[in-house]
C-alpha cells in the first residue's frame, strides 16, 4: 500500500467532546468520525484495527471449538417478552416498531435469539455440547454516550453461547472459553487481568471479567500481588478490620456537632479519627403486595468506607430490589433530616444491618437523630442490641486478604466477560433436549462476550504518549511504514524504498510506503500519531553511507542499519514487538 493511494486525514486538534485519550487520538489519527452521539464511522485505518482484532478473536474461538454464525441486529419483541427482559432490561434497550406496528429491538446482546435457535435445532443429547458465536453490531441506548468507543451506543461485539447437557459439562465449556480468552488477550499484546465479577443483568452464577490495565479505566480491580486472587471491586470480599471487639471505655454522650452532616466534618469537630465514626445509610424495599408497608432499613458503615450496592442486592430481604429512602420516609422514621441519623432512639422501628467492621467497633460515633447532634461512645450490647452483620462495603487499598497477604487496587477497562448462565434463559424459553434415557431436560448455558471496538480504545488508553498512539504490533493498522525523504525527486531513494517495500511485503509484513510529497516533520508526526510500531527512514545522506534508519515507535532514537541487512533486521525487530 502506498500512502498517496490510501485515505489519510490527521487532525492537529481533537474535538471538544473527546474527554479520554483513545477518543482524542482515534479522532486525530483519522480512525473514527462521529455521526451522532455514541455512533461513529470507522475510517479505513480504524477498520483495519478492528478487523485485526476480529481475526485474532475468530481464530481462537475456532481453535476452542466454537462455531460461527451470524444473528440479526433487529430482533422480535416476542423473544424478549418470553425471557421477561422486555420489561427488565431498561431504557438501554432500544425498542422500535415496523410499518405494521409490531415491536422489535435493536439487539444489545443475543441470549434470546440464540436460545430460540437452540430449542428449534437441538433435540438430542448427541448434539451437545455446542458453542455458537458471532461478531456483530450491537446497540445500547446509553443515557450519556461518552469516551468515544469506550462507551458508545453502537459498537462491535463478539458474543458466544454454549449449550450443554448438565452443569458439569457446562463448567467445562466455561473453562474452555476462559482459556481461549487468555490466549486472545495475550495475542492482542495487551496487559490484562482476569477478575472474578458480579453477573449483573445477564444473570448466572459464575463470572469473570477481562480487564485491560489502564489508569483511565472506569473499573476498580482488587488483587493480591502475592497470589492469583483478583476480583472486580463490586465482588471483592471486604474483611472485618477489627479482630475482636474491645470492651467499652467511654460513657455514652450526646454532643453538639453543628453544621456537620458528614462523618469527615464530625471527626474534625470532635478531634477524632474518621475511623471512629459510623455513617448511616437508609434504604427502602417496596412491598410486593398491595396495601403492605414499605420496609425501612438502616445500614451502618465505618465513616471512611463506601457502600457496595451490588453486595447489598444479594442480602436477605433485598432479593426483589431496593431503593434509597426518600427524605420524607427518613424524617418519618428517624424524626430527623439526613446527616444526623443513627440506630439509637429512632422514631419508628427500622431494620438495622451492620458492616462486619462496624459490628466489632467500640466507643464509636454516629448520628443522634437530632439535627446538629451526634452520639459519642456508643457500644454494642450496652447501648445497642446486636444486629446482623454482613460485608457491605467496598475494599480499600491495604485491606488484608482473607486468604493471606494485602489487597491492592488498580484501574481497568472491561473488554471481555464470561458467564455461566445455567438455565436462566433456556428454562424461560423452554430450550430442552432428550437425554440418553429419553427424558427431557433443560439445556445448561454459558455466554461469553468481547467488546471488539472497545478493545481498540482500551489498547490506546494503555499504549500512548504525548505524540500519539503506540499500537501493539498484532493490531496496528500497519506494522511498518517506510518514509523516503524525497521519493519523487531522487531516483536512488525511490528505487531503494520500492525494493525494500516489495521485499518486506512479500515476507508477509503489513507495510505502507509514504510516497506523499510532504515535509519530513509532517510525515513523521502523522505516523507517530497513527502509532505504527516500526518506521524505516531512507534519506540521501544515509544512502551515501550505505545505511537506512529504523526506529521502533517506543524507542527514543533510531538505529542506523546497513542497507543490505535492512529487510532481515526489520523482520527480527518485528518479532520482538
Amino acid at each position: 500500500m502506498h500512502a498517496s493511494k490510501y485515505h489519510l486525514n490527521t487532525l492537529k486538534e481533537a474535538p471538544a467532546e473527546a474527554e479520554v485519550k483513545s477518543h482524542q487520538l482515534m479522532t486525530r489519527a483519522g480512525m473514527i468520525r462521529r455521526v451522532a452521539g455514541g455512533i461513529y464511522t470507522y475510517m479505513p485505518l480504524g477498520l483495519k484495527v478492528l478487523r485485526k482484532i476480529e481475526n485474532i478473536v475468530r481464530e481462537e474461538m475456532n481453535r476452542a471449538g466454537a462455531i460461527e454464525l451470524l444473528m440479526p441486529i433487529v430482533q422480535p419483541a416476542e423473544l424478549w417478552q418470553e425471557s421477561k427482559r422486555w420489561e427488565e432490561y431498561g431504557p438501554e434497550l432500544l425498542r422500535i416498531k415496523d410499518r405494521h406496528q409490531r415491536d422489535f429491538v435493536l439487539q444489545p446482546t443475543s441470549e434470546e435469539v440464540i436460545t430460540d435457535i437452540a430449542r428449534n435445532e437441538i433435540h438430542s443429547w448427541r448434539q451437545l455440547p455446542v458453542n455458537f458465536y458471532h461478531i456483530q453490531t450491537k446497540f445500547r441506548d446509553e443515557r450519556r454516550p461518552r469516551f468515544g468507543l469506550m462507551r458508545g451506543r453502537e459498537f462491535t461485539m463478539k458474543d458466544a453461547y454454549s449449550f450443554d447437557r448438565d452443569e458439569a459439562s457446562a463448567q467445562e465449556s466455561y473453562d474452555r472459553m476462559y482459556d481461549a480468552y487468555m490466549r486472545i488477550f495475550t495475542r492482542l499484546g495487551l496487559q490484562f487481568r482476569p477478575v472474578a465479577a458480579d453477573t449483573g443483568a445477564i444473570g448466572g452464577s459464575r463470572s469473570h471479567e477481562f480487564q485491560v490495565i489502564a489508569d483511565t479505566g472506569e473499573d476498580l480491580i482488587v488483587y493480591n500481588p502475592d497470589s492469583e486472587y483478583a476480583a472486580n471491586i463490586e465482588l471483592a470480599e471486604a474483611p472485618c478490620l477489627i479482630a475482636e471487639r474491645a470492651p467499652a471505655r467511654e460513657a455514652l454522650q450526646k454532643v453538639a456537632t453543628p453544621d456537620a452532616p458528614k462523618c469527615e466534618l464530625v471527626a474534625e469537630q470532635l478531634g477524632r479519627p474518621l475511623s471512629d465514626t459510623v455513617k448511616s445509610i437508609v434504604l427502602a424495599t417496596d412491598p410486593s403486595e398491595d396495601g403492605a408497608a414499605v420496609q425501612i432499613w438502616l445500614l451502618l458503615l465505618r465513616g471512611d468506607h463506601d457502600l457496595n450496592e451490588i453486595k447489598v442486592a444479594k442480602l436477605p430481604g433485598f432479593e426483589n430490589g431496593y431503593r434509597f429512602a426518600t427524605e420524607e420516609e427518613i424524617i418519618d422514621h428517624f424524626g430527623c433530616v439526613p446527616g444526623y441519623l443513627g440506630p439509637l432512639n429512632t422514631r419508628k422501628p427500622v431494620t438495622v444491618i451492620a458492616d462486619l467492621t462496624v459490628a466489632n467497633m467500640s466507643d464509636f460515633i454516629c448520628g443522634a437523630n437530632d439535627e446538629g447532634y451526634h452520639y459519642s461512645g456508643i457500644n454494642w450490647v450496652r447501648d445497642l442490641p446486636e444486629v446482623p452483620a454482613y460485608d457491605l462495603r467496598n475494599v480499600v487499598e491495604g485491606d488484608p486478604d482473607p486468604r493471606g497477604g494485602t489487597l491492592r487496587i488498580q484501574r481497568g477497562i472491561e473488554v471481555g466477560h464470561v458467564f455461566f448462565l445455567g438455565d436462566k434463559y433456556s428454562r424461560a424459553l423452554n430450550a430442552t433436549f432428550l437425554q440418553a434415557d429419553g427424558k427431557p431436560a433443560v439445556m445448561q448455558m454459558g455466554c461469553y462476550g468481547i467488546g471488539v471496538s472497545r478493545v481498540a480504545a482500551a489498547a490506546i488508553e494503555q499504549n500512548h504518549d504525548d505524540r500519539g498512539i503506540i499500537w501493539p504490533r498484532a493490531i496496528a493498522p500497519f506494522e511498518v511504514v517506510i518514509c523516503p525523504m524525497g521519493y519523487h525527486k531522487n531516483e536512488t531513494i525511490r528505487n531503494t524504498a520500492d525494493q525494500l517495500y516489495a521485499e518486506l511485503r512479500d515476507a508477509g509484513v503489513d507495510i505502507i510506503l509514504d510516497d506523499r510529497d510532504t515535509r519530513p516533520g509532517i510525515m513523521f508526526a502523522d505516523w507517530e500519531l497513527i502509532g505504527v510500531p516500526l518506521r524505516i527512514t531512507i534519506g540521501e545522506r544515509g544512502l551515501k553511507e550505505g545505511v537506512i534508519e529504523i526506529q521502533a515507535r517506543r524507542a527514543a532514537e533510531a538505529e542506523k542499519i546497513p542497507l543490505e541487512k535492512a529487510a532481515g533486521y526489520t523482520l527480527e525487530i518485528l518479532k520482538s514487538l
